[in-house]
This record gives C-alpha cells, sequence and structure tokens, in this order.
C-alpha cells in the first residue's frame, strides 16, 4: 500500500525558554542550516547563540501563539486532514525539527501498512537547509528503520504551471479591494556560500545579477534562481507592472553574506522613499509560521510605518487553501496511479 508523508519545518512545544531552547538547538545544529565544522558549530550554537537568543525568540512565539498550539502545526494538521479526503491511501504529518519527528511519521505509515511512500517536503524550492535536509533524514532512517519500504520524494515545485496559477489567485483574493502601489515577494534567505555549494556545474553560480536568468542545469538545485522564478512567474500571471513588485530575502544569522535585497532594509527603503501602501507575500513557505507572523507582518509594519509608511498588508501563505489542498491531493493521487 502506498501513503504519503507531509513535512514541515517545526515548532517548539511551547513559546517557553526552555522548549524554544530545545527546538533552537536541534534547528542550529543541523549541518545543513549552520554548514561549517562541527567545532565551530558547536561554539557558535551552543557557545553563543543558545545562551542569548532563546528568551528573545521566546517572546516572539508567545506573540503569535494560538490557543490550540503554534500557528504552523495547527496549520500543517488542517492540510493533512483537508487533503486526506481526498486521497485514498494514508497521509503522515511530520515535522523536519521537534516533537513531531520524521520518524514517528514513518512509522505511522508502517504501522498502517504502507511498503511505499511519497515524502513531500512542504517547501516550492530546493534549499540544502529545508529540502535536502529533510530528505537526506528520511533516507537516513528508512535505511536503518525500514529497509524494506520504497521511498521517493516529491521534487522543488516553484515552476509548476499549477502551483504557480493557485499562489497567484490566492495573492489576487488576498489583496482584492486593497490599497497598495508596490507587492514585495521576500523568501526565506539562505548564506551566500549555500548557493555556491549547490551549483553542480561548480561554475555557473557567481550572484551576480545575470546567473539566475542564465539557463543553466545548476538551477534546478539553486535557491536564488527558483526564487526569483516564482516572482517572476506570478508577476507574469498578475499582469503586474515593472517597478510595481520587486524581490527581497529575509531572515539572516551571523556576519556571513545572505541572500541581498534584505526584507528589513528593503521595506525601510521603500518608505523612505516615499512610498506609502504596500503589501508583502512570503512564497517560500506554504503554511504560516513565525516568520510570516511576526517578523514579516508585525515587525515589517513596523518599520515601514516609522519609515512614513501608512498600509501594510500581509499576505497569508496558502495555508489550507481549497485550491492548494485540491492540488496537493492531485499530485498524491497522479504519484499513485
Amino acid at each position: 500500500m502506498k501513503g504519503i508523508l507531509l513535512v514541515n519545518l517545526g515548532s517548539p512545544d511551547s513559546p517557553e525558554p526552555k522548549d524554544v531552547k530545545k527546538y533552537l538547538g536541534e534547528f542550529l545544529m543541523d549541518k545543513r542550516v549552520i554548514d561549517v565544522p562541527l567545532w565551530a558549530r558547536i561554539l557558535l550554537v551552543k557557545g553563543i547563540i543558545l545562551n542569548t537568543r532563546p528568551k528573545a525568540s521566546a517572546a516572539a512565539y508567545k506573540k503569535i501563539w494560538w490557543e490550540d498550539g503554534s500557528p504552523l502545526i495547527v496549520l500543517s494538521e488542517r492540510l493533512q486532514q483537508k487533503t486526506q479526503k481526498q486521497v485514498d491511501y494514508p497521509i503522515a504529518l511530520a515535522m523536519r525539527y521537534g516533537s513531531m519527528t520524521i520518524m514517528d511519521g514513518l512509522q505511522e505509515l508502517v504501522d498502517k501498512g504502507v511498503d511505499e511512500v511519497l515524502v513531500m517536503p512542504l517547501y516550492p524550492q530546493f534549499a540544502m537547509a529545508t529540502t535536502e535536509t529533510i530528505v537526506v533524514l528520511a533516507e537516513e532512517i528508512r535505511q536503518k528503520y525500514f529497509p524494506k519500504l520504497k521511498m521517493t520524494s516529491l521534487p522543488a515545485f516553484y515552476n509548476n504551471p499549477d502551483y504557480i496559477t493557485v499562489l497567484a489567485n490566492s495573492i489576487e483574493k488576498s489583496l482584492k479591494n486593497k490599497v497598495y502601489d508596490h507587492l514585495l515577494f521576500s523568501y526565506h534567505g539562505v548564506p551566500e556560500r549555500h548557493i555556491k555549494k549547490g551549483d553542480i556545474t561548480k561554475s555557473h553560480c557567481k550572484i551576480d545579477g545575470s546567473c539566475c536568468a542564465t539557463a543553466s542545469k545548476a538551477h534546478e538545485f539553486c535557491y536564488r534562481h527558483q526564487c526569483y522564478e516564482v516572482t517572476r512567474l506570478v508577476a507574469e500571471k498578475l499582469r503586474l507592472n515593472e517597478g510595481a513588485y520587486s524581490t527581497s530575502f529575509q531572515s539572516r544569522l551571523g556576519f556571513d553574506p545572505w541572500l541581498q535585497p534584505y526584507t528589513d532594509r528593503t521595506i525601510e527603503r521603500l518608505g523612505k522613499e516615499g512610498l506609502k501602501n504596500m503589501a508583502i507575500v512570503t512564497p517560500a513557505f506554504v503554511s504560516d509560521c513565525l516568520e510570516t507572523l511576526e517578523e514579516i507582518a508585525m515587525e515589517g509594519k513596523e518599520i515601514f510605518q516609522e519609515m512614513g509608511g501608512e498600509k501594510f498588508t500581509t499576505v497569508p501563505c496558502l495555508n489550507d487553501d481549497d485550491a492548494w489542498v485540491a492540488l496537493l491531493a492531485k499530485w498524491m493521487n497522479t504519484w499513485s496511479s
């Protein structure tokens, strides 16, 4: 029997500092998130970050925490439940980090008689710190605990025409009757070295403004290209005028160069330039989370208004949107046929 494992990022068990510290420790010690030698990762994470960041992160989680739990977990569970109604085989939900482990998700499927599983990382774009770490860990667990289980994974779907249509329609619906003069596509940031590490040609990715627009096999694993391509395709679908939209990257850590332009500085610049009304969408995620609900919706709005901006509209992620659920079910049924 076939089965599906949906995998998202994860969340601490509660917004309390001790649970946030435990979660951050697991997340940041992943060598595909902070890709430095182990000794340096231990020094940075356990010696510095985990002694300074948990309280601030816990305060941020408390701002967005829902009565029934972590927004990311709740929204992912809703997505799973709605999709399950449209397919005839088991769908389990797991998180890369935290208590809802990939091991537990695979065990749940195996206990239901599944012998072939499709792992579906809930990220449109490929990145070391998202899709790759999920697929690699799932395969390690399969080899160790479920060697007879057949496993495949869903490739990045950033340029899938159906996905672009669903995303564009969701944005259009969310912004209907809203006042905005500029739409910012903000994606999760990664260190520039991740892009160059993922270059299978070893020569194409230069992050120089042109390589992402020049056809190459490297684009199959180039997060930067895939982000810009989502922006281009959605803008084309929505018939946005040149200059009425732009792309930026949020969240950065440490002193290494991360993908630019940075979202906070872009919002600040737009406000300083006199823009009064802007909207922002976060297509690196399919479910709203701390990054979208606090860093973008709250902190971004504060920055914009401090710079003289007025209306700051945040477009929700796809979450459990009916069209998105139907598309996921379509992919699942295509795989199983």
